[in-house]
């Protein structure tokens, strides 16, 4: 078997949690994303997995709140045909995959040129490649601005410093006529101990930021709307949770403090 053996920074590494974590999922008995591609991918890849030291507990969340935004993509391609969606910071993700784009829908991932050429690799077809460094703006002009368009950003607002994924948000929002915005939100706290925690600091990478109030982001003059705010700690796929996790989220689940401090998903349209 040809095994790839990528050469990437500190962020860029951070691709091959996640895809770990899918991997992981995708083993278990009763799976939450179920992605087999990731753990097939995962297969082929030169990469010592367990220097990342990946507990249980990302495992279900990291396939959780993937799910959600998933399902987020899905109603938004059947409610508006022929729209684009962009995947920012999508490293090795199968979204587009899973999603499976009926024809008339634009997709662009869109990430380090490094994880894109590495994308084209091992994930090549279905969708647009843009590589590009998220913390500019010059790259959206290879999007179409003329159609709705789905934004998806998962695990890539924490690793963005200053006000760059706001003036992000505020260049694509003006791309596109109307859309929507989905992203795993932190809280400040939960950025802050996220550098903390075992894997991510078995990569090296300080997490950078977060917002407490869901309604944050309509202060960043983006044209912003709160849709949603969606905790995964009551959402019924933590069924699928092992114990003693799983009765630990539904203690968590009565407070809505306690369960904005955990994985949650925001949605806005503009």
């Amino acid at each position: 078997m040809h095994r790839l053996q990528p050469r990437l920074g500190l962020i860029q590494e951070t691709l091959l949690l996640t895809l770990h974590a899918k991997a992981l999922d995708a083993g278990r008995p009763s799976p939450i994303l179920g992605d087999t591609l990731a753990a097939d991918l995962a297969g082929t890849i030169d990469y010592d997995f367990g220097k990342l030291k990946v507990k249980p507990s990302l495992v279900v969340s990291t396939a959780l709140r993937t799910k959600k935004l998933d399902d987020v993509v899905r109603a938004y391609m059947a409610a508006h045909p022929g729209c684009v969606v962009l995947d920012l910071g999508c490293g090795l993700d199968a979204r587009v995959f899973r999603c499976d784009p009926p024809p008339g829908v634009d997709w662009y991932d869109i990430d380090f040129p490094e994880v894109v050429e590495l994308r084209a690799e091992c994930l090549p077809g279905r969708s647009h490649l843009v590589g590009a460094d998220l913390t500019g703006t010059d790259w959206i002009t290879a999007v179409p601005g003329d159609r709705p368009a789905v934004i998806v950003a998962e695990g890539l607002f924490p690793f963005m410093t200053g006000d760059s994924f706001q003036a992000l948000t505020r260049a694509l929002t003006g791309r596109f006529p109307s859309g929507e915005l989905a992203l795993n939100g932190y809280t400040r706290f939960a950025a802050w101990t996220m550098k903390y925690h075992p894997t991510i600091k078995a990569l090296g990478v300080e997490a950078a930021q977060g917002f407490d109030d869901p309604h944050e982001p309509e202060s960043w003059h983006a044209g912003l709307e709160l849709v949603e705010e969606q905790f995964i700690t009551r959402a019924p796929e933590t069924a699928l949770f092992p114990q003693p996790l799983r009765a630990l989220t539904r203690l968590m689940a009565l407070s809505t403090a306690l369960s904005r401090q955990g994985a949650r998903i925001l949605r806005y349209r503009f």
